[in-house]
């Protein structure tokens, strides 16, 4: 063994241990938990559609669930700073299982409205107190690597459970489609039930003298908000694949739009370990610029895809983008915070994502009434343009080298 390897080895031997059974069961519980939802979201929109509702409420379906997950953040993101964990995970998980067992008692577009609302409120619970739980069981010299694993639950259940879903939709019924992303949500329940969590030492020091509550403080980390605002426009980018992805395929009539989301899944599976190491190692700007460009291009191939091949190609490069700049980007947020409000910034994480998604949906829902969704996925492109022209200018302002969190 030369020097070199000897060094690697001492280095690695030397690190916290990241790979604990509470651990790994937080990932699998979060991956449940996001497969749960996730499989219901790319086919509400037809779903509302095939019932008689209007562009205007195809968009809402999208957006009532993300304004609901962004009203309730900040008051989670306060409880963190006093609660222990475990109970906290447990009634995010009830409550979301329970919200997705009456999307089949109606077919009333107002109704469903009500029901993505308050659905919207237990997904901001969960996501936000998850997401925290995962950054407490991590050490924070493996952050980056730690949260590109867990992100791994988060990515594989926004880009897997859709594809499952699609197939569940377009060949059986939206019944079925609910039930089974039910049994997911009990999946999930056990799960998170019998894992064990950890609480920083400084919830239980305020809970001696809780701070005060303040929606703008408890909503927004000032010192995460510039990564906090890229997460956004990244996400608003992915707003009109998960909104329109199913009514593209119908339109080209390409049976196979899940197609996308498999490989999608399968590339961002492959690439995490190597992005997350490497953001351990030199940051997140390089990682995320060429993320950025990866995405920018599966977005025009998407576009102008006429084949399953190309769904196929424009999914795998998306996997490797999309994929690999979501972890990048909360490890990122959690860098610039302490463990004392890593909750607040875990919660204006998530916020970004769904504010991203629902306003994207808004938005490109009044435009659909005027192009087609290949336009769509065109304009949206050019946000993961901006996502690369902010991370290069945040990554020109750099003076120091990048040094692994502590």
């Amino acid at each position: 063994m030369n020097s070199i390897e000897s060094e690697e080895t001492l280095m690695q031997s030397a690190l916290p241990k990241l790979w604990t059974w509470p651990f790994i069961f937080l990932i699998l519980g979060n991956l449940f938990t996001f497969m749960s939802f996730q499989m219901l979201l790319p086919n509400l929109p037809p779903y509302i559609e095939s019932i008689g509702g209007s562009s205007l409420q195809i968009g809402l379906i999208t957006t009532m669930f993300a304004f609901a997950a962004i009203l309730i953040r900040p008051f989670i993101g306060h409880l963190l700073m006093t609660r222990a964990r475990k109970k906290l995970v447990l009634i995010g998980s009830i409550s979301l299982l329970i919200m997705t067992t009456l999307y089949p008692i109606t077919q009333i577009v107002v109704v469903l409205l009500i029901i993505r609302f308050i659905h919207g409120l237990a997904w901001g619970w969960s996501t936000t107190v998850n997401g925290t739980a995962a950054v407490d069981l991590i050490p924070r010299r493996r952050v980056g690597e730690g949260m590109g694993y867990f992100g791994l639950s988060v990515t594989v259940g926004m880009i897997m459970a859709p594809s499952l879903g699609i197939y569940l939709y377009q060949n059986f019924t939206f019944q079925l489609l609910v039930w089974i992303a039910a049994a997911l949500g009990a999946v999930a329940l056990i799960l998170l039930s019998v894992t064990s969590f950890v609480t920083p030492e400084s919830v239980y020091q305020n809970q001696k003298q809780p701070p005060p509550f303040s929606f703008v403080g408890s909503l927004v980390e000032s010192r995460s908000r510039y990564p906090a605002l890229v997460t956004f426009l990244n996400t608003f980018g992915y707003g009109a694949v998960v909104t329109y992805l199913v009514i593209f395929g119908n339109e080209q009539g390409l049976s196979g739009t899940f197609l996308f989301y498999f490989f999608n899944a399968v590339l961002a599976t492959i690439s995490r370990p190597i992005t997350g190491k490497y953001f351990d190692r030199k940051g997140p700007w390089k990682l995320i610029m060429v993320c950025s460009v990866l995405s920018f291009i599966a977005m025009w191939i998407l576009s102008l895809a006429s084949t399953n091949v190309h769904l196929i190609i424009a999914g795998a490069i998306f996997g490797i983008g999309f994929g690999s700049m979501m972890p990048a980007l909360q490890a990122w947020v959690i860098s610039k915070t302490t463990t004392e409000r890593s909750g607040i910034a875990n919660g204006m994480y998530y916020s970004c994502i769904d504010l991203g998604i629902g306003s994207s949906a808004l938005i490109l829902g009044f435009i659909y009434q005027f192009v087609d969704t290949a336009t769509l996925f065109k304009l949206s492109s050019f946000l993961f343009i901006i996502v690369l022209i902010l991370t290069y200018m945040d990554y020109r302002k750099q003076t120091d080298p990048w040094e692994p969190i502590h």
